[in-house]
């Protein structure tokens, strides 16, 4: 077995930076416009500080993909024109594309850039792969349909491209990902090939008789109606081995508009699971599914990978997703710790409330441990009876970890009936 990519999303700049220290080797990011993920919180990445996300991806030793993955329209083609350049001078190690226009477009203006071809085209058979391969792309990005057994044929027919599977993260109803749903029912408002997806796939839906306007009628017998098109989330943690065997160089994780600690943690588990199957390809990889329990999911499926998907790859009941451990706090790493007789008081951001003598798991890069919450303050050193959401305090644990400026703090263990 040889080395393999893991591929994180990052959605802004402190999730770019989070998902690297965490063991992601590339991170994929986009712009407004251009990108099929429409972010609206954080530090968000944008024509001005592509090139200094870029160039942070770089600094901390991981590749940098662009995505310019839109379906383009004529006047998106015009506003591509115009920058152009500011993409080519940010000097990502990718640019992922799915639309013709936009590839012949970037190979006249920015020749010496790898093209990687999205998800979007479905790709789903070998010829597509050369076909691909002889416009000059050197990354396919195989469509989520496809079981690990065609995976494995399509290298076999064409040893000498990179190719890149989903392994982790939310799925559309649609074939990979090409859907009208939102355009339509909103009116050409959200349009989803634009980034900006409503994810009607995950409403509840109800069904009408047209001669009983009135009258609704349960697809199935639940009293909160029927998610009939959500697909549950993909998780293939358990099948890195296959996977790797099958000749795929890149395992790429969905997840751009996902919260800091959902990037942080699966990233852990997944560069830990990949670390430990190279060392050893029949190791039991299943710890890792029960860590992926403690982030928001709407239910595990393997999805197509198996050649097996059925109804059961389907969360009828719930659309969004539930975590298995509730994420409770971030150390804010730029902020000294409060020296105290009592001990090492550390500046956080609450996110869920946490009582003295709570039981809580820390995870850093490098670590991770069960402690308890010993004592809390605010700002101004005053003792604080518990720590509330949003809060802005100093902790006191039992054990402090090693390094504190990317821990964060979470529940102990997982929730019944999640996953």
């Amino acid at each position: 077995m040889g080395n393999v990519e893991l591929l994180m999303p990052a959605g802004n700049l402190e999730k770019l930076e989070y998902a690297v220290r965490y063991g992601a080797d590339a991170v994929y990011l986009g712009v407004v416009d251009f990108s099929l993920r429409a972010m609206r919180k954080g530090n968000l990445i944008t024509l001005e500080n592509l090139k200094s996300a870029v160039d942070l991806a770089h600094k901390l030793g991981a590749k940098a993909y662009v995505t310019l993955n839109i379906f383009a329209f004529n006047q998106d083609i015009k506003m591509l024109e115009e920058c152009v350049d500011r993409f080519k001078d940010a000097n990502p190690d990718a640019f992922i594309v799915s639309d013709f226009g936009i590839f012949n477009l970037l190979r006249k203006n920015a020749p010496n850039v790898p093209i990687h071809v999205s998800t979007q085209t479905n790709t789903l058979n070998y010829e597509s792969v050369k076909f691909w391969q002889d416009l000059g792309a050197t990354r396919v990005i195989l469509a989520r349909e496809l079981p690990i057994a065609d995976v494995a044929e399509i290298r076999k027919k064409v040893p000498d491209i990179e190719l890149e599977c989903f392994v982790h993260g939310s799925q559309c109803v649609s074939f990979s990902g090409r859907c009208l749903l939102s355009d339509y029912f909103t009116n050409g408002e959200r349009k989803a090939n634009h980034g900006n997806c409503s994810q009607p796939c995950r409403w509840s839906y109800k069904l009408v008789e047209s001669t009983r306007p009135d009258q609704y009628y349960e697809i199935n017998q639940d009293e909160r109606g029927s998610h009939i098109l959500s697909p549950k989330d993909l998780c293939l943690v358990e099948y890195l081995s296959q996977m790797i065997d099958a000749g795929i160089d890149s395992f790429k994780v969905e997840g751009r508009t996902k919260s800091l600690y959902y990037v942080s943690a699966v990233a852990k588990a997944y560069r830990q699971a990949i670390d430990e199957v190279l060392k050893n390809p029949s190791a039991d990889l299943h710890k890792y599914f029960i860590e992926l329990q403690k982030v928001g999911n709407r239910g595990y499926t393997t999805g197509f990978a198996l050649g097996n998907n059925n109804y059961e790859s389907y969360s009828y009941d719930i659309s969004k997703g539930l975590a298995g451990a509730d994420f409770l706090c971030e150390f804010k790493g730029a902020k000294e710790p409060l020296k105290t007789e009592e001990g090492i008081f550390y500046a956080v951001k609450v996110k869920n409330k946490m009582l003295i003598g709570d039981e809580v798991e820390i995870i850093t890069p490098d670590e991770q441990f069960k402690t308890k919450l010993v004592s809390v303050k605010d700002e101004n050193g005053i003792d604080l009876p518990l720590a509330n959401t949003n809060d802005d305090v100093y902790l006191l644990f039992e054990n402090a970890p090693k390094d504190y400026r990317y821990a964060l703090v979470r529940t102990v263990g997982v929730k019944a009936n999640v996953s």
